[in-house]
């Protein structure tokens, strides 16, 4: 089975319309009873009795809101592995389930859907490696990404009162319907106030004490509703690298809001601009099987700090430290490449024009643009 997640209305569904050849949608009350009655029912409506030529594609959407759909897919794959190919997709973390007494390990591989990036909007169709040449990516694409986001309708429509009125209703729809759904949360008031919070704070280390204050909840409660919020795609966290670093914070993640769009601060937008992009990039590349990749931060006790550290096969690649307009290079990433042993150190200017040159053939640190940089990923 294939297990394709992403956030609300990242164009999952349509991506399943356009490969399969059958789609059961849980939220389709006809297709809910036809799930509910079973995999026999749903293979029969499929037409995976009858013999063809090549096996069928069978996308099933949503079906993570069934309460039993680990059971439920476990069964029809069993039954019908050899007579379809089967698509899984959904709005929360399927990946969660992957550890201890999953019922489905071995059964499936997961995909993750993103936004639209730079490097997709340049280049859609990426060869088979994971650093690409740099292409040139237009201005009027370049100013809608940034002001409208990556989300298919708001970039492209265009248009900002469309982009406002679509984030507010997505936003709700997350909280009234999403939440709801997929949890037993009822201080759905009390969670808006806090994802409130943590959007004025994207790229800001997590103080959980400070949020149970602000709150009015405790600690503990703040990490799980975090932990929740994460699975439905409004943010995500990254935690602190520090092998080799002299006086490295070990602990306190840093969080970010998954559309950058509605960002006021243009600093904390610039760095969830880049965030949300090596983001998508590690997880690509940790989908396709290209080694494993992972997305962190450095912070020493000198409050001396790096935006971002990934690391391929557990080892320090590439720093990147974020600036919105700055060319001054931040003498704190030839420390940290000194002490990591990191191949790359970037300092990344959002508004700086594009350069044709590769990144990736500069080891030592250096100053690059945003529209460069972003073009190499994903």
């Amino acid at each position: 089975m294939l297990f394709v997640t992403g956030p609300r209305q990242v164009g999952k569904s349509t991506l399943c319309k356009t490969v399969a050849d059958t789609v059961f949608n849980w939220d389709i009350q006809k297709n809910k009873r036809l799930i509910l009655k079973g995999s026999d029912a749903v293979a029969g409506e499929a037409g995976l009795n009858i013999m063809q030529e090549k096996l069928p594609v069978v996308a099933l959407d949503e079906i993570h809101k069934f309460a039993r759909w680990k059971s439920f897919l476990k069964g029809f794959f069993d039954e019908y592995r050899d007579a379809a190919r089967i698509v899984v997709t959904g709005s929360s973390r399927l990946d969660v389930y992957k550890k201890g007494g999953d019922s489905l390990m071995g059964r499936y591989f997961l995909y993750h859907v993103h936004p639209f990036s730079v490097a997709e909007m340049v280049n859609p169709s990426r060869k088979d490696k994971i650093i690409h040449p740099p292409v040139p990516i237009q201005e009027k694409d370049w100013k809608a990404l940034w002001e409208h986001g990556g989300f298919p309708e708001p970039l492209a429509k265009r248009d900002k009162k469309f982009t406002l009125r679509w984030n507010k209703t997505r936003k709700n729809q997350l909280f009234r319907e999403d939440l709801r759904d997929l949890t037993r949360i009822q201080e759905i008031g009390q969670i808006e106030v806090m994802a409130e919070i943590l959007e004025t704070r994207s790229g800001d280390s997590l103080k959980y004490s400070t949020l149970a204050n602000e709150v009015r909840v405790s600690e503990n409660t703040i990490r799980k509703w975090i932990a929740t919020l994460n699975s439905l795609y409004f943010g995500f966290t990254i935690k602190p690298w520090h092998k080799n670093v002299k006086n490295a914070l070990t602990k306190e993640p840093k969080w970010y809001k998954r559309d950058w769009s509605q960002i006021s601060d243009t600093g904390k937008k610039a760095e969830t601009f880049v965030a949300c992009h090596l983001l998508k990039a590690v997880e690509w590349w940790n989908d396709c099987g290209y080694g494993e990749f992972d997305l962190y931060y450095i912070r020493n006790k000198q409050k001396q700090e790096v935006d971002f550290l990934v690391t391929q096969n557990k080892s320090p690649w590439f720093l990147a430290e974020v600036k919105l307009a700055d060319k001054n290079i931040s003498p704190v990433l030839s420390l940290m490449q000194e002490q990591t042993g990191a191949k790359h150190a970037f300092q990344i200017v959002v508004e700086m024009d594009y350069v044709n040159s590769d990144c990736f053939k500069k080891t030592k640190p250096t100053v690059v643009p945003a529209k460069t940089f972003l073009s190499q990923l994903v």
